[in-house]
Formats: structure tokens, sequence, C-alpha cells
């Protein structure tokens, strides 16, 4: 069975939401804080280091 990432990603984040409950700020902070260092300078140092 193949998913889509985009949707597991939501699931899984819709149940991390559900389970842990963190703050809205926190998870605002991540999800902007994700989005801007992808497309920065420091995405292909983080990128070697991912993989």
């Amino acid at each position: 069975m193949d998913v889509p990432l985009w949707f597991a990603l939501i699931i899984v984040g819709w149940l991390g939401i559900k389970l842990i409950r963190p703050p809205l700020w926190l998870v605002a902070v991540l999800l902007l804080g994700g989005y801007l260092l992808a497309d920065s300078l420091l995405a292909p140092a983080i990128h070697t280091a991912v993989k």
C-alpha cells in the first residue's frame, strides 16, 4: 500500500498534537523554523548531516 508523504505527515502530525498536546506556539515555531531552514544556506549542511 502506497501512502503519499504529505498524507502520512498530516496523520503523524495530527496524532502527535492530539496525544502529546504541545502548545500551539511551539508547533508554529517548529513549522516556521523548518520551512525557513529548508530554504536557507544551511540546507546543504543539514541535508548532509541527516543523510
